[in-house]
């Protein structure tokens, strides 16, 4: 006897599986790539994550617009997931800005007692950093217009401003590569370097996810897969969106500005 139920008890998937192999190889193709200058592991692993990505999203989009499995249950349940898992990524970054103040607020003897560490040039705060901080914010003011435009039923202006959205977080994570390649310093130089790359770099690793969000958020609306009252893969990527804003703001703050 079949029952009726709200919930969506999900088919067996080998997207899981598939997506963990992808982000071993890319892992131990990076180190590969760090030490033997071998570049083949980690483009296998990037390939088997982009295609499990691809095909994951597919189910997921199948699932929630054509067969109708994501009902009001659901989706409360996905807003509680979205949730927890923002709060861990705060704390996540709660561990690099803390790494960040142990060894300014208190520099060791081995890097001469000072912040920044002798020898260290840090970046000018009101330059790239200032006009990264002006693109984040503007885009933080585009995807919300993007989801007031969407709940009004204005579909046109919604995919204007997560256009505009889009690009100017492509906009952000080139000046951040083209900062990287004109650093004074490398994350081998001292406490200093090694948690501005990892907080920093961690942060434009999240402004490239939370770009792909809304890359694929601009595709699924394209097609008319969003109406008023069904786009919480849309929220979702708002929401994550919003967070990598609030971050950055913190890390311009507190390493670029204070701390450099």
């Amino acid at each position: 006897m079949k029952t009726f139920h709200p919930f969506h008890i999900v088919n067996q998937s080998p997207w899981p599986i598939t997506g963990a192999l992808g982000a071993l190889s890319m892992m131990t193709g990076m180190i590969m790539m760090m030490h033997h200058n071998s570049k083949l592991l980690l483009l296998i692993g990037f390939t088997i994550l982009i295609l499990t990505m691809i095909q994951w999203w597919r189910d997921i989009v199948r699932e929630s617009t054509f067969q109708g499995y994501h009902t009001n249950k659901v989706t409360l349940g996905m807003r509680w997931g979205m949730i927890l898992f923002i709060l861990s990524e705060i704390l996540f970054f709660v561990s690099f800005f803390w790494a960040f103040f142990h060894s300014s607020l208190s520099p060791s003897p081995e890097i001469g007692l000072m912040w920044p560490p002798t020898n260290i040039i840090p970046f000018n705060p009101f330059q790239i950093p200032l006009l990264n901080t002006a693109i984040l914010l503007s885009s933080g003011v585009t995807v919300t217009w993007a989801h007031h435009s969407l709940i009004e039923a204005n579909y046109s202006q919604s995919k204007q401003a997560l256009a505009i959205t889009i690009l100017l977080g492509i906009y952000f994570s080139l000046l951040q590569a083209f900062e990287y390649y004109e650093a004074p310093f490398t994350i081998a130089d001292s406490s200093y370097g090694s948690t501005f790359f990892m907080a920093t770099g961690f942060h434009g690793l999240h402004v490239l996810i939370g770009t792909t969000f809304l890359l694929m958020c601009f595709l699924r609306h394209l097609n008319n897969q969003f109406s008023t009252n069904h786009h919480f893969g849309f929220e979702a990527a708002a929401w994550y969106w919003h967070f990598v804003d609030v971050v950055w703001l913190f890390l311009f703050i507190s390493i670029y500005w204070w701390g450099g």
